[in-house]
């Protein structure tokens, strides 16, 4: 698509794109935006010029939940306004005042949580990391558990601690068995030693479901807004201490980050591609069975680490196909008992990772805790250290067309003392 507006060839914002976030410049209020190349399209200011009164709000929750319909038509109506042949050239390109008060760059507004999340839940559907992770703690003739494979696993998070893109975050101390092997076992109290990452896509409910009134996975699509890049803070320690028999705890309820653009689902369309062991369909439970065998997205991933004052390591590469299940799978099984979900409900995928080396979404994986990584500094890493930021990146598409994500970013500081 071309425009009239400028818009690199690199963005991940491009006219193919149009992704919704919520911004604030200097100390005004938050409103409505759209991402278009290095600019935000202020969609507040845009509305009082007479067009999409919707955009009134701090948050994206009224838009999300007026339905995939309206969210197609508003993209494809910004895409028609940013078009080189426009078919409405007054509405922008042709009016100086309104780009001058509703343009501004990226450099100048700073991004807010896209949406009022009230409940947050962490799905397992990366396979690989999950076989990955089970090796290290159970060997490869039991690495997956024996539901693995008929589910979509899960557990409940903390919406509270869900941050955007930027926010630093707090080495997080609690309970931890520093010998394993010890009787009996008794745990110290110390900031986590362990800290990771966990690299995933995570999706926002936009059309809310009745309690009691499951969502069939016919319909569950229609029930994502769209999707961000997501960062599942991990203290291992902590988490191999506390997870028997509930799962995570403490270990997880510390951080969790997100890209600040949503990224709407039709967006996303021309990038769909068969998931992992597409076999495995048939042996799912009826309420779980898509009939499209393209449930996945062709989205590169990206992990990449700077330590404090030094430069920046690529230090994986993975893409969004590794995923055993879709997002509307989960939408269907988090609603088959009838739970209802909100707009704004947080949905995320669980590590994305690959099986060559270099591909994993974790450190854990990557080290095993035992075999270091090498930084661009000569510097070694089995864990996270104070200073370290970390990068998360996902960008589909080609030169000129890219729809991405933008950065995922986060910096530990040191753990608050008591």
């Amino acid at each position: 698509m071309a425009s009239w507006f400028q818009i690199p060839k690199n963005s991940p914002f491009s006219l193919a794109n149009i992704p919704f976030g919520i911004i604030s410049v200097q100390s005004a209020s938050r409103v409505p935006a759209i991402a278009i190349g290095e600019h935000a399209l202020n969609l507040n200011a845009f509305a009082s010029s007479g067009h999409l009164s919707v955009f009134d709000q701090p948050t994206l929750n009224a838009f999300a939940a007026l339905g995939r319909p309206v969210h197609r038509q508003v993209r494809e109506y910004l895409q028609n306004v940013f078009r080189a042949d426009t078919q409405f050239p007054q509405v922008l390109k042709d009016n100086a005042d309104l780009q001058k008060s509703a343009l501004v760059p990226l450099s100048q507004v700073t991004n807010h949580l896209p949406m009022q999340i009230g409940d947050y839940t962490d799905f397992y559907a990366g396979l690989n990391h999950a076989y990955n992770v089970g090796v290290l703690f159970r060997g490869p003739d039991n690495a997956l558990q024996p539901n693995y494979k008929h589910l979509p696993v899960a557990y409940h998070g903390r919406a509270s601690s869900v941050v955007p893109s930027g926010t630093p975050l707090h080495r997080p101390s609690g309970q931890i068995l520093a010998n394993p092997a010890a009787d009996p076992k008794v745990p110290t109290f110390s900031p986590c030693k362990k800290l990771d990452i966990e690299l995933e896509l995570a999706c926002l409910i936009s059309k809310p479901n009745d309690l009691g009134k499951p969502v069939s996975i016919e319909e569950a699509e229609d029930h994502i807004f769209g999707l961000v890049l997501m960062n599942d803070w991990s203290a291992r320690d902590i988490q191999a201490w506390e997870y028997v028999p509930l799962g995570p705890f403490n270990a997880k309820n510390f951080g969790t980050t997100i890209t600040p653009w949503v990224v709407l689902i039709d967006a996303l369309e021309p990038f769909r591609a068969a998931g992992l062991e597409p076999g495995n369909r048939d042996s799912l439970l009826p309420y779980l069975r898509e009939k499209r065998a393209e449930n996945a997205y062709e989205i590169p991933l990206e992990v990449e680490i700077t330590n404090k004052g030094g430069q920046p390591t690529l230090v994986s590469n993975s893409n969004a196909r590794n995923l055993l299940y879709s997002f509307p799978q989960m939408v269907a099984h988090h609603t088959i008992t009838g739970c209802n979900l909100r707009t704004g409900d947080l949905l995320g995928s669980g590590t994305i990772s690959g099986k060559e080396a270099k591909t994993q979404g974790s450190l854990l994986e990557q080290t095993n805790g035992k075999n270091p990584i090498k930084l661009a500094d000569g510097s070694e890493r089995l864990f996270l250290e104070d200073g370290d930021t970390i990068i998360l990146r996902g960008t589909a598409g080609t030169e000129g067309n890219y729809v991405g994500f933008g950065d995922c970013v986060g910096t530990i500081l040191p753990a608050v003392s008591f």
